[in-house]
């Protein structure tokens, strides 16, 4: 599986969602989970994005598939990108 991190900003109607509903955050996380990707963490940011999410997924096109899920309600733009754990890289570097 592989690993990719999700750069959350809520658009003004998705603050509205969350003030009103603040369980709807993990209401659409379970969604994200049927459509095929883990949430291994969520943290709340104070700063240009509102969320990143650690998310754990078979390929780039199923967290393609979600992102583009979640972007065309109009509550959130999301920005993608895949991860790697330091010892993967080491040892990517280390092949012949």
């Amino acid at each position: 599986m592989a690993i990719f991190i999700m750069l959350t900003n809520l658009t003004d109607e998705g603050r509205k969602t969350v003030k009103g509903n603040p369980e709807r955050i993990k209401e659409v996380n379970k969604e994200v989970e049927a459509m095929g990707v883990k949430v291994l963490a969520q943290y709340v940011l104070m700063g240009p994005y509102d969320f990143v999410n650690i998310l754990e997924a078979p390929n780039s096109e199923v967290v393609a598939r979600v992102a583009v899920e979640l972007g065309s309600r109009g509550t959130l733009q999301t920005m993608t990108m895949a991860a790697m754990s330091v010892d993967d890289f080491i040892k990517t570097l280390k092949k012949k």
